[in-house]
């Protein structure tokens, strides 16, 4: 039997409609106040979520696109632009389309794709910081995203978790103007800051933690140029910290201490983790030179000629790329004669400036996707 088909929610009392007479007042005092400038690039870039698990996704292609972050990738013919399918770096869209995604897997997909992103909690930021953090949003015309992950219930609507851009406040009343990217549910509406900030504090089932509010700046540069980690299909977040250990066990118990073991040791532990150093094609003609530099630069280094020379069944590049990369806990366990060995390797200091950028890159995308750790429960699914 096929499910009834819904069009639209009404809204609770307690918030109002963007566009009705109440709505189009609150606007023309929040603008009068100076808390609409962060309203123009947003609406600008406002769409609705491609998937009703999609809140997220949704929301952070309206923020980047805002922010004027270049994806360096194609979106469609010969446009870069960003959308949904392009926010794969961090977790694959099957597996977001059927668990959502957490507050600290949005700030890591923001970072991988060219965006600073913050993140705060109602359990250390107060109700004071959040309505700060709102008005200084609204009052941007720089910087001018912030995202709030809530819960829906909380505000008498129907659902759970959701993800939406803040779009503007008006300080008399205390009212947020959230642009809430499920369009095809509720309509944008104002929420007074107060309720907005409780909202905030309901734990999302995924992490046991409760949700919060990041604040996005367009990074100065791009944040690689040629490789980026992203969890595999069949992998996940929860896998990912018993994978580096495996990898430290394996390291640790190599049969012998020189180098050459501990890269076999290594190999093959490789396998079992849940992600994967991928090399994009480049889209920018004139970052041909500066590629072909960062791998020149790469294929220079002793490390990559010791990997290379082991003969593995993976990309020389993307291995040299991880072992740059890999928290230094997972070297913990080496002899002293290994280490000494290995540490001049390692040490990004003494790597050419292109390698390090990209060795950097991949090491904090390794943090970000070591610290989102997750039940498979579905959390914020947005429906």
């Amino acid at each position: 039997m096929t499910a009834p088909s819904l069009y639209r929610r009404p809204l609770p009392r307690e918030l109002v409609a963007f566009a009705s007479p109440a709505g189009r007042a609150l606007f023309d005092a929040a603008r009068a106040a100076g808390g609409l400038e962060s309203f123009f690039p947003l609406i600008e870039q406002f769409h609705t979520q491609a998937d009703p698990a999609f809140c997220g996704l949704g929301t952070l292609v309206v923020a980047l696109n805002a922010l004027g972050v270049d994806p360096g990738r194609l979106w469609r013919g010969p446009w870069r632009w960003f959308s949904e399918e392009l926010l794969d770096c961090c977790s694959p869209l099957e597996r977001v389309r059927a668990v959502g995604i957490t507050l600290d897997e949005f700030a890591c997909l923001a970072r991988c794709n060219g965006a600073a992103a913050e993140v705060h909690r109602p359990d250390a930021s107060s109700l004071l910081e959040f309505r700060a953090a709102i008005e200084a949003a609204a009052r941007s015309v720089v910087d001018p995203a912030l995202v709030v992950s809530y819960d829906r219930s909380a505000l008498g609507q129907t659902g759970a978790g959701h993800f939406s851009p803040i779009g503007g406040y008006d300080p008399a009343s205390d009212h947020a103007l959230v642009l809430d990217v499920a369009r095809f549910k509720y309509p944008p509406h104002w929420v007074p800051v107060p309720a907005l900030y409780a909202a905030t504090q309901a734990p999302d089932p995924a992490t046991g933690r409760p949700r919060g509010w990041v604040t996005l700046r367009r990074n100065a540069r791009p944040p690689s140029l040629l490789f980026t980690a992203r969890c595999v299909a069949g992998g996940g977040y929860e896998a990912f910290a018993a994978a580096l250990a495996a990898v430290t066990t394996a390291l640790a118990t190599a049969s012998a201490p020189d180098l050459d073991s501990v890269l076999r040791a290594l190999g093959s532990a490789l396998p079992g983790l849940p992600l994967t150093i991928e090399r994009r094609p480049l889209v920018l003609s004139e970052q041909t030179g500066e590629a072909e530099a960062l791998l020149a630069a790469l294929r220079g280094l002793p490390l990559h000629a010791r990997v290379e020379a082991l003969g593995p069944p993976w990309p020389a590049d993307a291995v040299t790329l991880l072992l740059l990369a890999l928290p230094a806990e997972a070297w913990s366990g080496l002899t002293a004669e290994a280490r000494a060995e290995l540490q001049p390797l390692l040490d990004l200091e003494r790597l050419p400036p292109p390698v390090r950028i990209e060795a950097e890159h991949v090491c904090r995308q390794l943090a970000d996707l070591g610290a989102l750790a997750r039940r498979p429960a579905c959390g914020d699914c947005c429906e």
